[in-house]
């Protein structure tokens, strides 16, 4: 899974753990491009996807929750939960491409005496080049503890659209990723991916679709110092 540092905490709040980002046709979504290869002919291979890469953003894949809320000893954690198996479905076929990201949320609580239900919120963003955030959309997931029960587990679920059109690298830099190259030629040995506007181009077309916790700034701080 990919991972990335934490986002800015805004975003539309919703009541159910399913919602759309729905980005405008000027927003690029497609999977990492994958690093160029030189192939026997002498061109660049360059595997891409419309659909974007899907992982967890580093620092927000786990919450803690104490009682009480103020406490940070280990003897007043209350609930924990984690983000995992995160898994997508893409479809790719028309002018709007629809991506399905799912995943579970596993949690563990320390009194068991009573049923009880914990209702956590997520996010989803979508990241263009490896840093710029150009949309975010936060949900609710619950967990519903049984009496005596310990453990919980729940499923979330997004879906993003995007413009095939806006998907797609510029001719010219497909060109150039793609050009058969020769022994003796001048450029023969030269990676197009070392050229800064080819190495822009590609990036601007990369995108990725995070999800996480949306976590307080003090859960940040925790999470990154435990």
């Amino acid at each position: 899974m990919t991972a990335h540092p934490a986002f800015p905490s805004e975003g539309l709040p919703v009541k159910s753990p399913r919602f759309a980002v729905l980005l405008t046709p000027a927003l690029i979504l497609a999977g990492c491009a994958r690093t160029g290869e030189i192939d026997a002919t002498g061109g660049i291979s360059a595997v891409r996807s419309a659909c974007p890469t899907v992982g967890v953003a580093a620092g927000t894949g786990d919450i803690t929750l104490f009682d009480p809320p103020t406490s940070r000893e280990q003897s007043a954690i209350d609930v924990t939960a984690v983000i995992t198996n995160v898994r997508s479905t893409c479809n790719d076929t028309g002018d709007q491409i629809a991506t399905t990201v799912t995943f579970d949320v596993l949690g563990r609580r320390t009194r068991t005496d009573a049923p009880r239900e914990v209702t956590l919120p997520y996010y989803i963003a979508i990241v263009r080049g490896g840093s710029n955030v150009t949309a975010k959309r936060v949900g609710q997931v619950a967990l519903r503890f049984e009496a005596g029960q310990p453990r919980a587990s729940a499923q979330a679920q997004a879906v993003s659209y995007v413009s095939r059109a806006a998907a797609t690298l510029p001719e010219e830099v497909r060109r150039q990723l793609t050009r058969r190259r020769k022994a003796g030629d001048e450029d023969a040995a030269v990676d197009p991916l070392t050229q800064p506007e080819v190495r822009q181009a590609v990036l601007a077309a990369t995108f990725e679709a995070l999800v996480g916790f949306q976590l307080t700034d003090e859960q940040l701080r925790y999470n990154a110092t435990r």
